[in-house]
């Protein structure tokens, strides 16, 4: 059965565009024109993941995304011509799972949109006892992880950090996101704690040839569980 993606933004000859591409792909593809017409059609019938334009009139794209994870947990790619990272931070910490910068390379689009709908997959399936995401084992009662079968010694902040990758696979993580999850409201603002933690990750986990933990400059990380550095190659 196909996937239902739903595509939303305010120009007609990007929704033609776009409705055409993943149809081509082999989706099923419903369209709206704004944030608010968005709604009404996901209440009807939640798709399987969402496109949406950021600058509409009326709903943009990022009360769209805010109201939609308020409810829902189906994948969100916000597109934009807005190549700024600001616009990133915002969208991603209202609950995007990604961000495509317009104008984008169709593969590209299409290469995000198989990750997140693989990962919402592996996501339905997975024991909530044990995670078993790319070259990972992790046992989350046991505290227990495994990579390409070999077991690895994680601090306890350590393991926290490979589990909040291991989630959300592929999905854009900000640096708000886990500095939060791992230190609280209090540790926020520093920064520095999670570019040394992250370091010390990457030391434990990745080799020449399996990059895992990947930079999203002055945004945050995105983990690769299969160690890709190149989305498109998914």
């Amino acid at each position: 059965m196909s996937a239902n993606i739903l595509v939303v933004d305010d120009d007609p000859q990007i929704l033609r565009m776009l409705r055409t591409t993943l149809q081509a792909s082999g989706y099923a593809v419903n369209t709206a024109g704004g944030g608010r017409s968005a709604l009404e059609a996901i209440a009807q019938s939640v798709p399987d993941l969402l496109i949406t334009d950021l600058s509409m009139p009326g709903m943009d794209g990022i009360e769209l995304t805010r109201k939609v994870r308020a409810s829902h947990e189906l994948p969100i790619i916000v597109l934009s011509v807005r190549d700024n990272d600001e616009a990133k931070v915002q969208a991603l910490d209202e609950g995007a799972d990604d961000y495509v910068t317009k104008p984008f390379r169709t593969p590209e689009l299409l290469a995000r949109v198989r990750a997140h709908l693989r990962r919402t997959q592996r996501a339905e399936t997975a024991s909530h006892a044990v995670l078993e995401v790319g070259h990972f084992h992790i046992d989350q009662d046991s505290r227990i992880v495994t990579v390409r079968g070999e077991h690895l010694h994680l601090s306890p902040k350590e393991f926290d950090l490979l589990l909040l990758f291991a989630k959300s696979p592929l999905k854009v993580l900000t640096h708000k996101t886990l500095l939060r999850s791992i230190w609280g409201v209090a540790g926020a603002n520093q920064p520095e704690y999670l570019r040394v933690l992250v370091a010390q990750l990457r030391k434990k986990i990745e080799t020449d040839t399996s990059k895992y933990i990947q930079s999203e400059p002055w945004v945050g990380y995105r983990f690769s569980p299969d160690g890709h550095e190149d989305l498109t190659t998914f």
